[in-house]
């Protein structure tokens, strides 16, 4: 087993490291510190939770020339929550290590010149930020680059979407050839694949675990009903579940806002985040969430990529997720580390199929439940089979009588008949 002593990390780091809690490095970190802090270039699937944000910024904090005061570090994240929360965890990194390395996010929807300023007075070594905007700053020579070692991909496949792939090409191509590239991901797919091998001098695939795994410490279920009770049944599985913290997923981003305010009259403390919403109010959001003022978050899939939330209980899908990649990432922001957590899926019929595909696909046991006196009782499927025979057998049963009425009816008639005529 190798210690964080084994990967060649320094003293100040591990006794860092030691005021959070973290003694022992994880799988991923054991197998990818050594050959970031040796320079290669890494494409990483792990998955969610297993500790990557700290795989790539403990052998950071080793190679960093703090005697430098240009940027060092690119850290490339697709969304405004995660950029923040990158910049936190290297932020306590440096102060619980007494270490002098200097961390700026940067991200849309923020006064571009009031970023140009701080990065000035902050002379930052790790940046961190979304794609776009770190890319208007790059251009304009605001935030050089010149000095930039290492560019980490973090989430990479969603990244190099359709509309993002070119905009993270053009970044990578303003650093110096030799500067070393990193991807990062629960969800390795061809795309990011095919995009990291033509970037990268040398690409060298670690895959944590089995890239469909999904983290053996949760509990999948599904509640099963028609569309117009999705939110009925969200609701009394929110009271079942006796949820301290849970995430409730929705697939459209109108409906965020509407599913939020619902759960607000019904007495939950309910916070929402949407790509619509003002950086402000996604910001408001995530602190109320976090800090525990509010103990529901409503989202779309924009915080199940790499949000690391503590004791988050459970996740609610109240829309089937529309991939395996966000059924498996979803589910990650529960059961973070060691700790255990549940999926609750609210489905109905055109779900059936994909839910076999799933258990299949991941391994899983994903259980059907019904909703009984305010608890989760797992559904009989061998009762509900005799209980439906016994229905279909009666019905039968009552129609087989009907017809003999029926019949017994138009023979009294004839008879009735033949006898008047005569």
């Amino acid at each position: 087993m190798k210690t964080f002593n084994n990967l060649g990390l320094n003293e100040k780091l591990i006794k860092g490291l030691e005021k959070q809690n973290i003694t022992e490095p994880t799988k991923v970190q054991s197998l990818t510190i050594e050959k970031i802090i040796e320079n290669k270039d890494l494409l990483v699937n792990s998955e969610t939770g297993s500790g990557k944000t700290l795989a790539y910024l403990l052998p950071m904090f080793e190679k960093i020339d703090t005697t430098k005061k240009d940027p060092q570090v690119l850290v490339l994240a697709p969304t405004h929550e995660l950029v923040m929360q990158i910049a936190n965890e290297a932020k306590q990194l440096a102060e619980n290590s007494n270490m002098d390395v200097n961390t700026f996010a940067i991200i849309g929807e923020v006064n571009i010149q009031k970023q140009i300023k701080n990065i000035k007075s902050v002379k930052p070594h790790i940046v961190v930020g979304t794609a776009g905007r770190l890319l208007d700053l790059i251009q304009q020579k605001k935030l050089k680059v010149h000095e930039v070692k290492t560019i980490i991909l973090d989430e990479v496949d969603s990244l190099v979407t359709r509309k993002g792939e070119a905009i993270v090409e053009k970044i990578i191509k303003t650093t110096l050839r030799d500067r070393q590239l990193l991807g990062f991901t629960a969800s390795l797919d061809e795309k990011s694949e095919s995009f990291c091998d033509y970037m990268m001098k040398d690409m060298e695939i670690i895959r944590v675990t089995d890239e469909s795994a999904i983290n053996p410490n949760i509990n999948h279920i599904y509640i099963y009903g028609d569309r117009r009770e999705k939110f009925t049944n969200l609701r009394k599985s929110l009271s079942a579940a006796k949820a301290k913290r849970a995430i409730v997923f929705v697939n459209d981003e109108d409906s965020i806002e509407v599913i939020n305010e619902k759960l607000n009259y019904h007495n939950y403390k309910s916070v929402c985040i949407s790509g619509k919403m003002s950086k402000e109010d996604r910001k408001n959001a995530m602190t109320s969430f976090r800090s525990g003022k509010a103990n529901i978050l409503v989202s779309s899939d924009l915080s199940a990529r790499g949000l690391d939330i503590p004791d988050v209980s459970q996740i609610f899908n109240l829309d089937f997720p529309l991939s395996k990649n966000e059924y498996l990432h979803r589910c990650g922001r529960s059961a973070r580390g060691n700790k255990k957590g549940t999926a609750i899926s609210i489905v109905t019929n055109q779900n059936l199929g994909v839910i076999r595909d799933y258990k299949r696909q991941f391994k899983i046991n994903m259980k059907a439940v019904e909703l009984k006196n305010g608890q989760f009782v797992e559904v009989d499927f061998k009762a509900l089979k005799k209980e439906t025979k016994a229905k279909r057998e009666e019905k039968a049963k009552q129609e087989d009588k009907g017809k003999k009425e029926i019949k017994q009816k138009r023979e009294t008639k004839s008879k009735k008949e033949n006898k008047f005529k005569k």
